[in-house]
């Protein structure tokens, strides 16, 4: 892997990492634009999908240990693969619920993005 490469793998780390990090820890009552159908907060997003509370305990608990797996992988670079690759599967899912409830495709743009990215990394 050439220079310029390895900066953009270690770029798309870490913005996948501290983005899901924003959006679980930082932002999880926070009203969006990004949210689905017309919910205010992260649970009610999960209700407007027909997820429970329990399933988006344990999609925020992948997340956010996936996100940090993507930055350890910037010293550890054995997990970075399978993080990417767990990321890209959670963000397949993220773009199917915004379908799902028919959401315009500005809501599932963040999904795509961080599904192109966790793509990028596995592949590299």
């Amino acid at each position: 892997m050439g220079f310029n490469t390895e900066w953009l793998i270690y770029a798309c780390q870490l913005i996948i990492g501290l983005g899901l990090l924003n959006v679980w820890l930082l932002r999880t009552d926070k009203l969006t634009m990004w949210r689905g159908g017309n919910a205010k907060n992260m649970r009610e997003e999960f209700a407007v999908y027909g997820l429970s509370p329990n399933v988006m305990k344990l999609v925020g608990f992948l997340k956010i240990s996936l996100g940090l797996c993507l930055i350890l992988g910037l010293w550890v670079p054995t997990v970075t693969r399978p993080a990417a690759i767990g990321v890209a599967a959670l963000m397949l899912g993220a773009v199917a619920m915004h379908v799902k409830v028919k959401d315009p495709l500005k809501s599932s743009i963040p999904a795509l993005t961080l599904l192109v990215l966790a793509i990028i990394v596995a592949i590299y």
